[in-house]
């Protein structure tokens, strides 16, 4: 009896039985590790090792489609390729597998029209196998690379085709991966700018946009620990206007609000990055400033104060002051010093309407 089925090559044989076999249990084992890629670069990794090692070849490329560019972008070979350029589609066999959607098997590469041979010659190459990466609209190709004649067999390109679906499928999923990684991180920044919001408007002043009491005592309250620690004592400043309940009874209270924007402003011109400024409520303010300046700060306020005025306020600007230095802030507390710092204020303000 005579068989029409071709009798395979011993070698053949072995190949689609043990090799077959040992190659899908490699490809199981790559599936894994591309489930567990996280970014482009090691999905290349994977699969150009991979590549490689599912035929035994000789070299394997992994091409990316970059419009009509091929870009090689990653290989693993017993001698250098074309890792990292670019080529047009239509002038190399990878733009040809992506643009027709099927395998090119190339058993000499000499013998084919499609393969640009000047571009082959430094190279070892002999034979090929190259495989889309998706076969609908491929995104690449994987190519596999030969230093003698070799006839792939149908298993070896099954394996590496096979491989080339994986490699889409990982791409795919590291695609919406990172898409998802920038919407949380987007919407993890989106959270933090509005913390940062509401953590700014809990310790400032809406009218003055200066700190609140809030702010103030916090903020005091860090200065002094360093002041504690370091030595350089500080000076602390209450500021009350006058006359502010006769602008608002006078003129309204917008007005009045105006005026208080006026005292910010002109504390804003004396005061330091390193000093501490606030609105504590109503018409008084407060300055904690590092070092011992009181005098410093009253005679730039007094100034600031001058000077706005001369531009022609509606209502002039004036202040009752109370200044309090301290040089050692071991065993002292900002209340207790506020305290103080009032007292001064007010006996200011007394001082001055017996002069008026």
């Amino acid at each position: 009896m005579h068989s029409d089925t071709p009798v395979q090559p011993a070698a053949q044989r072995a190949w689609t039985s043990e090799r077959y076999q040992q190659g899908m249990r490699h490809l199981l084992h790559v599936v894994q590790e591309l489930s567990l890629a996280r970014d482009l670069p090691s999905v290349q990794d994977i699969v150009r090792r991979a590549a490689r090692r599912l035929t035994g070849c000789d070299g394997a490329t992994f091409v990316l489609r970059d419009g009509d560019l091929c870009h090689y972008a990653d290989e693993d070979a017993v001698a250098p390729l074309w890792k990292g350029k670019r080529f047009p589609l239509e002038t190399c066999i990878s733009g040809w597998t992506m643009l027709n959607s099927e395998p090119a098997v190339i058993p000499d590469i000499y013998a084919d029209p499609r393969i640009p041979h000047e571009a082959y010659r430094p190279t070892f190459v002999q034979s090929l196998v190259m495989v889309p990466i998706r076969t609908r609209d491929p995104i690449g190709a994987i190519g596999n690379y030969w230093a003698d004649h070799h006839q792939p067999c149908a298993e070896e390109v099954q394996l590496l085709q096979a491989l080339a679906d994986s490699t889409s499928v990982a791409i795919e999923s590291v695609q919406l991966y990172q898409s998802l990684e920038l919407k949380v991180q987007e919407r993890t920044r989106e959270l933090q700018q509005a913390y940062d919001r509401i953590h700014r408007l809990s310790m400032t002043d809406e009218l003055t946009e200066l700190h609140n009491r809030r702010g103030f005592y916090l903020l005091a309250d860090q200065a002094l620990r360093h002041a504690a620690r370091y030595g350089g004592g500080y000076t602390l400043m209450l500021m009350d206007l006058d006359g502010l309940k006769q602008v608002n009874d006078q003129a309204g209270h917008e007005a009045g609000d105006a005026l208080l924007r006026c005292a910010a402003d002109v504390l804003r011109q004396v005061l330091r990055d390193a000093d501490v400024a606030a609105r504590m409520g109503g018409d008084e303010f407060c300055v904690l400033a590092p070092g011992l300046a009181g005098d410093s700060l009253r005679e730039r306020l007094r100034q600031a104060v001058a000077a706005c005025n001369e531009d022609g306020q509606l209502f002039p600007l004036a202040a009752s002051i109370g200044i309090v230095e301290v040089e050692d802030c071991n065993g002292v507390t900002l209340d207790g010093v506020l305290a103080l710092a009032d007292e001064r204020m007010y006996a200011d303000k007394r001082e001055r309407r017996s002069v008026r």
